[in-house]
Formats: structure tokens, C-alpha cells, sequence
């Protein structure tokens, strides 16, 4: 760039050589831009606000679904085979309904841990049962 272009630019865009009616042009075309900046910056927080609470109610939804379940906790203890005991009399005493379908759901459940073939347990023998409660050990 020569100077003389240099200089004139340089003119140009000093303020003290503009006229009044180029002085109110700018004046207004920097108030449309903070105007606009403003504007965008309102409507992107809108936006935001909006996408956040939608955010916000659908895990609170699911919140809720997570409140009203079975807080019951699955815990395993070993019982110790006696003379005369069966699969099903200790599923019996041990089954909780509210986990299990019916008894034989559960008796699969205690030949699947034990690694048992069949419904046959011998005495002095120990299994692993699994059951339920609502306190945290």
C-alpha cells in the first residue's frame, strides 16, 4: 500500500474528520450491534433455560420411578444340610415371593449357585442360598 492510500485510510477512519451525518451512521450501526449481541446472548439463554429444564423433569421422572421400587437387597448366607432337610423345604422357608416367580424359580436359582445336578442334598453338606432384606450389611 502506497503512503498516500496509507494516509487517506488513515483519515478516513479518524473521527475528527467526519461530518455529523457519518458520526450518527456509526453511532447507530454500533447500537444495531450491541443491540443484536444482546438479543443473541437473551435468546441462546433462553434456549439454554428451556433445554435444561427438560433436562431437569425427565431425570426427576425417572427419579421417581427409582423411589417407588424395591429398595430389598441380595445378599447370600450357607445353611448347613441336617438329616431329613430337602431342596424344597429349605426353598420353602427361604423363598421371598416378591423376588421369585414361584418356588421352582427359586430352587433353580439354588442348584445354579451350588452347581447341583439335581434336587438330591446330602447331610453334613453346606449350600449357598440367596435371599433378600431391606438393611445394607
Amino acid at each position: 500500500m502506497s503512503e498516500a492510500l496509507y494516509a487517506a485510510a488513515k483519515l478516513y477512519n479518524d473521527p475528527k474528520y467526519f461530518n455529523k451525518s457519518e458520526i450518527r451512521i456509526r453511532k447507530n450501526k454500533i447500537k444495531r450491534e450491541r443491540i443484536y449481541r444482546r438479543n443473541m446472548i437473551i435468546l441462546f439463554s433462553i434456549i439454554f433455560i428451556i433445554f435444561m429444564s427438560i433436562i431437569l423433569s425427565i431425570t426427576s421422572i425417572k427419579s421417581d420411578a427409582k423411589i417407588t421400587g424395591n429398595n430389598d437387597v441380595k445378599y447370600y448366607k450357607t445353611i448347613s444340610i441336617n438329616t431329613g432337610d430337602s431342596l424344597w423345604q429349605i426353598a420353602e422357608d427361604n423363598i421371598s415371593y416378591a423376588h421369585y416367580k414361584d418356588i421352582n424359580a427359586y430352587i433353580s436359582e439354588i442348584k445354579k449357585l451350588n452347581k447341583l445336578g439335581s434336587d438330591d442334598i446330602t447331610q453334613g453338606n453346606d449350600i449357598i442360598i440367596p435371599y433378600y432384606s431391606s438393611e445394607i450389611k
